[in-house]
């Protein structure tokens, strides 16, 4: 059977290449893919665009089944029209997308349905939300209300840096209509942690845990970013607050969706924040794979993904069960001159190490020029590799970095720190 991927990203990459390996599949096609797409085994690049020309392409190719990669498409409604044309698609649908599409919409979810979150107010008048800011006090984090490829979260820690967020999101427009309303939270203390699960609508199964790095430079400092790194398993997620999350957090999000006649069947992501009691608050929904959360995930996953999607459409998510290499994975991202503003386009890429076993670079901002591979976007490729700890795997990626060059190339050197701390005063 032929399967399509939509999306160009480093998370496309790694759907592609894992859905490849299902042994009941010809081809996966990658639309519009990446340069890393465009030479892995099994898998085609497909430059079409737009749901109509999707559709078209999936029935003109007998596409067995859709996944959609990024978010953008499914808050445009993809899986609502891919549906209507009587076509098998893997993800949610655009009024369940909404939990990622609109952080307003998301907020007033989970108040309704008793989801723990962050105290918070939304506002579409600058004036009114630097009010809000002077009673509320610093550090704050002020958000944008719609969809802003990960980097519309300000985290201020002065007031001063609250009502500049402000007013470059409401007064300058800096995420375009995504800014036109913003959502302004207390801050909370703690760790961050990502928690993904498949969705059939009624049942849940949880991915391996992962944990990123948001900051661009080492230390967690720099402006946020799309996300630098990660790793899964994540320490920090033990047995117990695991339980705790699913019981307070997933579960309760899975029933509203379906109570507010929203059905929520596809990947969904709950970024949370893990106090020093282990009690976790969600910070935002994500309706999708996380990037760079999935390629060290389905590095471990060593269950068919097909099946287990299948098993999503079909309903009985209850019935699979996802194995696991014991291993821990970890990806480093390796970013593009000017990245986060103003990623440079055009550095030739060279030194990439053959795939192998234990260790894979997942293409996301690149493109093939002729023979040679050139970036094409800011965050360029995601170094990933297994290890039998953490440390070990670590290890690993920061050999297969050492070879790669471009022009400007940028990367942090302590992907996975947190997880190094808590390992050592796990065996201590």
């Amino acid at each position: 059977m032929k399967l399509l991927v939509v999306g160009s990203g480093g998370r496309e990459h790694a759907l592609a290449w894992k859905l490849a390996e299902s042994p009941r599949v010809q081809k996966v096609f990658v639309a519009p893919g990446n340069g890393g797409t465009a030479t892995e085994t099994g898998v085609e690049n497909a430059p079409v665009s737009g749901t109509r020309g999707l559709i078209d392409f999936c029935k003109r190719e007998h596409i067995h089944l859709t996944v959609v990669g990024p978010e953008a498409p499914l808050a445009e409604g993809m899986v609502d029209a891919f549906r209507d044309a009587g076509l098998k698609i893997f993800g949610p649908t655009r009024a369940a997308a909404q939990l990622e599409a609109s952080k307003d919409f998301a907020k007033r979810f989970m108040v309704r349905h008793g989801l723990p979150t962050a105290r918070h107010r939304s506002f579409e008048d600058a004036a009114a939300a630097k009010a809000y800011v002077a009673g509320e006090g610093a550090p704050i984090v002020v958000k944008a209300d719609g969809l802003a490829a990960g980097k519309g979260v300000v985290v201020a820690a002065t007031r001063e840096e609250a009502n500049a967020a402000i007013d470059a999101m409401l007064g300058e427009r800096r995420f375009g209509a995504a800014g036109s309303r913003v959502v302004i939270e207390e801050f909370l203390a703690g760790e961050e942690a990502s928690f993904i699960v498949m969705c059939d609508g009624t049942h849940v199964l949880p991915l391996a845990t992962s944990q990123d790095h948001k900051r661009l430079r080492d230390g967690d400092e720099g402006p946020n970013t799309g996300g630098m790194g990660a790793y899964s398993p994540a320490p920090l997620v033990t047995p117990e607050i695991h339980a705790r999350v699913m019981r307070e957090i997933i579960l309760p999000a899975v029933q509203g969706m379906t109570q507010d006649g929203h059905p929520y069947v596809g990947f969904l992501y709950a970024g949370l924040m893990i106090d020093a009691e282990g009690n976790a608050k969600t910070l935002e929904f994500n309706c999708r794979l996380g990037d760079p959360e999935s390629q060290p995930i389905l590095l471990r996953l060593k269950s068919d993904l097909l099946e287990l999607i299948e098993h999503a459409l079909a309903g009985t998510l209850d019935q699979a069960e996802a194995q696991w290499d014991r291993r821990c994975a970890l990806g480093v991202v390796l970013a593009a001159a000017g990245y986060p503003d103003e990623p440079r386009k055009g550095d030739r890429i060279e030194g990439l190490p053959a795939p192998a076993p234990d260790c894979r670079v997942f293409h996301a901002g690149t493109r093939l020029d002729g023979d040679a591979l050139v970036t094409n976007g800011g965050r360029v490729m995601c170094v990933t590799a297994l290890g039998d700890s953490l440390r070990i795997a670590r290890t690993r990626v920061y050999e297969a970095v050492e070879q790669i060059r471009f022009d400007g190339m940028q990367f942090r050197r302590d992907i996975g720190h947190r997880g190094l701390k808590k390992s050592r005063a796990g065996s201590s």
